[in-house]
């Protein structure tokens, strides 16, 4: 494995708190399309969660973390569930899905 292979990863993430209504996913959609990753973002059923899957260089996947904390202005955020992974390669883009 090289060097590259093995600097590439995944996250899902889980962010609570005041993220529905406020341009949470667009926000997510743009830094991680800056950060050149790829995966989607979806509004999850409770109504004050989103769900984050994404994946490339893991340097780039921390900063989007750190975008995630803080999130749009109007966007109140309490937590931040994460979870890393591999890299499956399974994404061409990033996303919003429905």
């Amino acid at each position: 494995m090289s060097s590259a292979e093995s600097s590439l990863a995944s996250i899902h993430c889980t962010v609570r708190g005041q993220v529905q209504g406020v341009f949470f996913r667009a926000f997510v959609q743009h830094h991680a399309e800056a950060l050149r990753l790829t995966g989607y973002t979806r509004n999850l059923p409770a109504g004050n969660a989103v769900e984050v899957h994404a994946e490339g260089e893991r340097e780039q996947l921390e900063i989007l973390l750190q975008h995630l904390h803080q999130g749009p202005r109007s966007a109140r955020v309490k937590e931040v569930e994460t979870k890393w992974g591999d890299h499956t390669g399974g994404f061409t883009n990033f996303e919003v899905a429905f």
